[in-house]
């Protein structure tokens, strides 16, 4: 298990490779459709200092507000990344994001921006957004809350131990390629002998 402390280095990233299991510990930021899609048509600067080698989590999360205002995660589960697929490689350049965490996977054009601006995919596991949720230890801000609403909303997490597994590298590799080849092999056999 690899420990990755946010914020984190190109350097750090570009030593991960695809099947590696890591646990993350900082300050990262959610975002998922609509946070892109407006991120891509102001690229606001109040986003860099909480992007800058740090990570996005696609994550729609349901939130408790406490009696003192202050926030808390209660389900923290990945949404599916490749609605993002248009805006990441640009988004994640521009403000030196080290990496995405998500669920499926993303694109050609996503896998090719990582190699260039030296960032990876992270595969967060579906299905476990409470025991996820566990891992956001403090929520310290929250962004366009009133214009996007709760699950748009950029949502600037503490997290502690989060877990995940790269499986988009910066060296052009992809488990979710891989898989998908190695399956449509196994499918074809069966179809055709």
């Amino acid at each position: 298990m690899i420990k990755l402390q946010l914020p984190v280095s190109e350097e750090a990233i570009r030593e991960l490779k695809i099947g590696d299991e890591v646990v993350i510990s900082g300050l990262m930021v959610t975002a998922r459709d609509a946070a892109h899609k407006y991120i891509h048509e102001n690229w606001p600067d109040w986003l860099n200092p909480i992007m800058e080698n740090s990570m996005i989590y696609h994550c729609g999360p349901v939130v408790k507000q406490h009696d003192d205002g202050s926030w808390s995660f209660v389900a923290a589960g990945p949404t599916t990344s490749i609605r993002e697929e248009p805006y990441e490689a640009s988004v994640m350049e521009h403000y030196k994001v080290r990496a995405v965490i998500g669920k499926g996977g993303m694109g050609a054009q996503t896998l090719a921006g990582l190699a260039k601006s030296g960032g990876v995919y992270l595969h967060a596991i579906g299905g476990l957004a409470a025991s996820l949720a566990k891992s956001v230890v403090k929520v310290k801000d929250v962004y366009m809350l009133e214009e996007l609403g709760v699950p748009e909303a950029f949502w600037h997490i503490e997290v502690k131990d989060f877990p995940a597994v790269v499986t988009m590298d910066s060296h052009g590799g992809s488990l979710h390629t891989t898989i998908k080849a190695q399956s449509d092999e196994v499918a074809e056999k069966l179809i055709f002998g």
